[in-house]
């Protein structure tokens, strides 16, 4: 009996810290990162409940929401994988990730960070994925050569500022054409930081585990090598190579 109330008080002891953590944190996050924080209710209702789908990947699923106070849409990613780097490091990535502005990457609106939930609120692209554009066979909206010129470019603009013009310099480890969306402009944005590497201070490479997508993931992820800036650089070949082409760079068959 004692043992079963000890274990009770422990429990109840456990929830209240995590609590007052988990506020503290958002507090904190907020303050540095200028994002606005929802709750997971808020969240359910922006998104009615998450009954749109808009896409997956390999942390989560993304909803198409509508925030009513300003009258817009966008588009609410619920992650759904615990974070390997812990949550320290998911937080300082998302801070980091506000602070970003950049036309070319898809702007960072807000966060959910409410017990077991993880939920990141992003602005909506009303054209989906470059993916979409390139590799479906019905589409009529293809983009001719001048469109897909411009989407290169915006494109790579956006890799520069991740790479020369952010303190500190943000890695993608994971450029690919479903993580390039297109606004109702015709403008590509890079999305999807959740495999993003942040390098220090006056730090060029840095060893970490194999990141990426399979047909655009640089020689050096293979060789155990320290990898660079220059990872993202390969993949945005093997992306333009799709552009130029449209066509992927990998087809599987079933034979």
């Amino acid at each position: 009996m004692i043992l079963a109330i000890s274990g009770v008080l422990t429990y109840r002891k456990h929830v209240w810290a995590y609590k007052m953590i988990s506020g503290e944190r958002n507090v904190e996050l907020g303050e540095e990162a200028n994002l606005r924080t929802f709750t997971f209710a808020e969240l359910e209702q922006v998104t009615n409940g998450f009954n749109q789908e808009l896409g997956s990947g390999a942390f989560g699923t993304v909803f198409k929401g509508f925030i009513s106070d300003n009258q817009k849409n966008v588009a609410v990613k619920r992650l759904e994988k615990v974070l390997t780097e812990g949550e320290k490091e998911f937080q300082t990535e998302i801070r980091v990730i506000g602070r970003t502005h950049h036309r070319n990457l898809v702007r960072l609106i807000g966060y959910c960070l409410e017990g077991p939930n993880r939920l990141l609120v992003y602005e909506y692209m009303s054209n989906g994925s470059l993916a979409d554009f390139l590799f479906t066979p019905e589409n009529e909206n293809r983009p001719d050569w001048d469109e897909r010129i411009g989407i290169a470019l915006d494109i790579a603009r956006g890799i520069l500022y991740l790479h020369e013009e952010c303190e500190p310099q943000i890695i993608h480890c994971d450029i690919k054409p479903q993580n390039i969306l297109i606004d109702g402009h015709g403008c590509a944005k890079i999305c999807d930081f959740g495999l993003a590497k942040l390098l220090k201070p006056n730090q060029t490479k840095t060893f970490t585990a194999i990141r990426g997508t399979r047909g655009y993931v640089a020689p050096e992820w293979h060789r155990k090598l320290p990898v660079t800036v220059k990872v993202d650089v390969y993949s945005f070949g093997v992306m333009l190579l799709e552009i130029i082409c449209c066509r992927k760079c990998l087809e599987w068959r079933k034979l």
